[in-house]
């Protein structure tokens, strides 16, 4: 039997629910310290890293720093190194290969994220541009 969600645990999930897209540890502590003075910012990451281990709760880091969310599904992004602007993707090219390995490993499979990193358009315009070059 696994233990129960604790009060803290139980109000990031309704926060994440509340927000409905990644946000950090701290600014996911701002938003509950207004809320319940008493909540620490170790009392924060503890409950998400439990919260991940029961697969309800997903990072992926963007530019140095871990954004947390629900599990809703999959994600796939274009991420650009230049503004860490994350394009997400409709589609799962690996839904397939997930599914093979549910079924050959004894490996529970919560979610999984597939993420390219690059260059966005912007991004790729303004290297080229002759004011950047020295």
């Amino acid at each position: 039997m696994s233990p129960r969600i604790t009060r803290s645990q139980e109000s990031i999930l309704q926060l994440l629910k509340q927000i409905d897209r990644p946000i950090s540890a701290q600014d996911l502590y701002v938003e509950l310290r207004n809320r319940d003075r008493t909540i620490g910012l170790a009392t924060v990451y503890r409950g998400l890293e439990a919260l991940k281990l029961r697969g309800l709760v997903q990072s992926r880091t963007v530019n140095g720093e871990s954004l947390y969310s629900l599990v809703h599904s999959d994600t796939h992004y274009l991420t650009c190194l230049g503004c860490g602007t994350s394009i997400p993707l409709e589609d799962c090219p690996v839904r397939e290969l997930e599914a093979t390995l549910h079924q050959s490993l004894p490996f529970k499979i919560y979610y999984h994220t597939l993420e390219f990193f690059g260059m966005c358009l912007p991004c790729q315009l303004q290297l080229d541009s002759p004011t950047v070059r020295e």
